[in-house]
């Protein structure tokens, strides 16, 4: 991790003799770059997409330090795979994806995730591999509809992906049968999936 924080701060003076070399801002030749250990590709890669995959880690986590640890991950691991990136990758996608999936395999460790769980997640994934500007866009639209919600739905639902309480612990805490709790994140998910899907065909041809 040292060696990528250390990265971060010099990025900006590597990136300008790379520019000057080879163009980094097409997306084939980048990964060609990376693919043969190219490390002025790499800096220009950390450059031009931590913050906002910091961005979009925070927005599944809703916490700094764990977000920039998965983006931190992302960027090694990445580095450490690069023989098995290919050329007709978009890269802003595979990022992004990466990202996501690196918050599954920390959310899975954290807890058990339910097979409802895990459909969601999957759904998700699915919507998460446009560019990355029309990925933020979506982002900002969930969470407004996460607070548009029913009342019952949306207090439940936080209390579930945002406290990270079981439902076990939800309907001891609201006095009620788990499966009035699994019944409210049903429809919670079933809405928001509803709603992204919907967002996604207005802003898509």
């Amino acid at each position: 991790m040292i060696f990528l924080v250390n990265l971060i701060f010099i990025t900006q003076i590597i990136s300008n003799f790379a520019s000057m070399e080879i163009d980094f801002h097409d997306n084939s030749c980048l990964i060609k770059q990376l693919k043969n250990g190219n490390e002025k590709a790499y800096a220009y890669l950390v450059d031009t997409f931590y913050h906002r995959l910091c961005v979009y880690a925070n927005s599944l986590v809703k916490d700094k330090d764990r977000a920039e640890d998965i983006v931190q991950n992302v960027f090694v691991h990445t580095w450490e795979r690069r023989n098995t990136l290919k050329t007709d990758f978009t890269i802003k996608s595979f990022l992004y994806r990466s990202v996501h999936n690196e918050f599954v395999d920390q959310y899975r460790k954290r807890k058990a995730v339910s097979a409802l769980e895990k459909k969601y997640i999957e759904e998700m994934k699915q919507i998460t591999t446009g560019d990355d500007a029309f990925l933020e866009r979506l982002l900002f639209f969930v969470q407004r509809e996460i607070h548009n919600l029913p009342p019952k739905c949306k207090k439940i639902f936080l209390m579930s992906k945002e406290e990270g309480c079981t439902n076990h612990e939800i309907a001891e805490r609201l006095n009620v049968s788990k499966k009035t709790i699994e019944y409210h994140i049903s429809k919670s998910f079933a809405i928001l999936r509803q709603k992204a899907h919907g967002h996604i065909n207005q802003f898509t041809p």
